[in-house]
């Protein structure tokens, strides 16, 4: 335990060495700093990947045709693959132990009308599954549902933007829109936080897009979820059977990068991940080469703080001051500047992650933060070392005998 006169003497120390403290001080402050605030944005670019893939469901696959590029059991390249009802109904059969929910999807784009209103929309041809691939939130009224798919209801649910543009203040909801020539009632409103593209679209039954387009039964791609349970594995493995199944029930090489593809949502996930935990990791390196950076300035400064105070020592010494006195004054002092700059820069770098918010989204950077715990850990670490700092050359000026001490220039 240190007396009042040692804490007494310190604050005089600092008082007539302002600039030296105040050198010292700063060099740690703005290592800790640093240090928050690089790990902060590390964390706000994973926010970023995992805000980007949680708008829509991870457990899923979007299937889209494409055209061969091969020739393939007698088919030749260059044909256009073609999805029908007859694939959804297959692979609800073929892989019902995996299937969550599997649903078409037809896309169009058209004018749509409301009174004297009108826009171009792109309308979604869907059935009632599509709302969990999506994430769809229903603001009011309700989303498509299995009578309205079995039974080819000219219903639609549209875009809270699409609300907004046609209908302004008034109420949506049993009203009737024109889309493309065909008239449809209007059952439901739903927001997205995909942002502005995705509510601006509407969702129709797929069955009624099809029967406008004279009662055909294509589909422009296949959207299915599968059992989380299975897990990341299990995933990799059912894309897998998924392709060979596809690929042979349509004549499409193994080879043929282009005759369909499939958008494993998870797998994108996952490398995504891994490459902001990569990013996280290089972030967090530079940030701890703050710290070395912190813990080797303050060395060099306590240095030459015991240097300029020799005389003082063995003065000290020559009064019949221990050795253990003398290390401990310089410690005790070497300590206290470092844990209040610490500190102060320490909470200076949450405060400014606090504030970013989502100002550096632009960047790929959303809500920056660190945990406490690393912060604190990351201060205490800079203390112990900038402790140590002082210890290793106050010990060294506490063995110099007195007369030495005081010969010293």
């Amino acid at each position: 335990m240190f007396s009042r006169d040692s804490w007494k003497e310190i604050f005089e120390t600092i008082q007539k060495n302002k600039l030296r403290t105040f050198l010292s001080g700063f060099t740690v402050a703005l290592g800790i700093f640093i240090f928050v605030v690089l790990y902060g944005f590390g964390n706000g670019l994973i926010n970023t990947f995992d805000e980007f893939f949680n708008d829509d469901a991870t457990n899923t696959f979007f299937i889209f045709p494409g055209r061969t590029s091969q020739p393939y059991k007698g088919y030749k390249s260059n044909r256009q693959i073609e999805f029908d009802n007859s694939d959804i109904a297959d692979i609800e059969k073929n892989f019902a132990i995996f299937l969550e929910y599997v649903s078409p999807r037809v896309d169009r784009s058209g004018l749509v009308k409301y009174k004297n209103e009108s826009n171009n929309y792109t309308t979604r041809g869907v059935s009632s599954s599509y709302q969990y691939a999506e994430k769809t939130m229903i603001m009011k009224g309700r989303y498509l549902n299995r009578k309205d798919i079995l039974n080819k209801t000219k219903h639609a649910v549209i875009g809270r933007l699409v609300e907004r543009d046609l209908f302004g203040i008034e109420e949506s909801i049993g009203e009737y829109i024109d889309i493309s020539g065909s008239v449809f009632k209007v059952i439901g409103v739903f927001q997205d936080d995909a942002g502005d593209d995705e509510e601006r679209r509407l969702y129709i039954p797929y069955t009624t897009r099809q029967l406008i387009e004279k009662n055909t039964d294509k589909i422009n791609q296949i959207v299915l979820g599968f059992k989380p349970e299975i897990g990341y594995t299990g995933a990799m493995a059912f894309e897998r059977s998924l392709d060979k199944f596809i690929r042979d029930k349509k004549y499409i090489s193994p080879d043929d990068r282009n005759g369909i593809y499939i958008r494993n949502v998870a797998d994108q996930l996952k490398q995504n991940q891994q490459f902001a935990g990569v990013l996280q990791m290089i972030v967090g390196f530079v940030a701890f080469g703050t710290i070395i950076a912190g813990i080797i300035g303050i060395g060099n400064i306590m240095v030459f703080v015991v240097k300029e105070r020799t005389k003082e020592l063995g003065i000290r010494k020559a009064l019949g001051a221990t050795p253990r006195s003398v290390i401990g004054t310089i410690l005790l002092e070497s300590v206290f500047i470092t844990t209040v700059s610490g500190i102060f820069g320490m909470l200076l770098g949450i405060a400014l992650l606090s504030s970013l918010g989502d100002t550096l989204k632009d960047f790929f950077i959303t809500n920056p933060y660190i945990n406490m715990g690393t912060a604190i850990f990351a201060t205490v670490i800079l203390i112990f070392f900038g402790g140590l700092a002082g210890y290793i050359p106050a010990r060294r000026a506490a063995k110099i005998k007195p007369i030495v001490a005081l010969r010293d220039e």
